[in-house]
């Protein structure tokens, strides 16, 4: 099976070995992968902050970067979540929209792609240390992952994975959000590390780099003793 690999602009500046990690781990499932280094943002900043216009141009672009009729897998489900739910908001030409039909159809979010398309959970990872898991507002509500990430996290070699309080509620990051409203980010982020390290876990995971970008600012300001690591690089680990 040939697969697409979207990586999204922020893993690619700020996380790329999470990228790369995704490369891996989508290499010993038995995939091979197309990369396309013409790839871009998918527009959704520019979208939550109301440049449709903008974002028009930007999900074009994207159709034309991912042109082929087979899945497109991406470590975030941020970015495939508002590909697939919002660009039909952006207009209503019917070539838009019929490439629109092929995206939906075709991306998946990695965790998503691993478990339920290629049936595979176990990739001999290694990570010993005691986990909580953050259930990310767009991956949870707007692409629709919850078991997945947990059932990979289960078959990792040395890891324990304990629930936190509210693993659901938002980190307060939101893209634009942790500008525009820094206090109420700012207490909402601090609220979900102390619920994270009542847990006593060592680092907090999510398929969100974006989330965890949020998180990891939070506690390095903060000098807190815990980390922000994305579920690629842990399925990575130890092999």
């Amino acid at each position: 099976m040939t697969i697409d690999l979207f990586i999204p602009c922020y893993i690619d500046k700020f996380y790329p070995k999470t990228g790369l990690n995704t490369v891996k781990i989508l290499e010993k499932a038995g995939v091979t992968i197309n990369f396309n280094p013409k790839q871009t943002c998918c527009g959704q900043p520019s979208f939550n902050s109301g440049y449709w216009k903008q974002s028009l141009s930007i999900a074009k672009k994207f159709t034309v970067d991912f042109p082929n009729n087979r899945p497109i897998v991406s470590p975030s489900a941020s970015c495939t979540g508002y590909v697939k739910n919002y660009f039909p908001e952006l207009s209503k030409e019917e070539s838009f929209l019929s490439e629109h039909k092929r995206l939906k159809t075709n991306l998946y979010e990695l965790t998503d792609f691993l478990v339920n398309y290629l049936k595979v959970d176990d990739f001999g990872a290694e990570f010993n240390a005691k986990v909580t898991y953050h259930d990310a507002c767009t991956a949870l509500r707007e692409y629709g992952i919850k078991t997945e990430p947990r059932k990979l996290l289960s078959k990792v070699k040395g890891l324990e994975l304990i629930e936190m309080n509210d693993s659901d509620v938002c980190c307060g990051f939101g893209g634009t959000f942790s500008v525009k409203m820094e206090p109420i980010s700012t207490a909402m982020v601090e609220q979900k590390v102390e619920n994270a390290m009542a847990t006593g876990a060592e680092y907090i995971i999510s398929t969100e780099a974006s989330c965890l970008l949020n998180i990891d600012g939070y506690i390095k300001r903060n000098k807190l003793p815990i980390k922000a690591i994305h579920i690629a690089d842990i399925l990575a680990a130890g092999w």
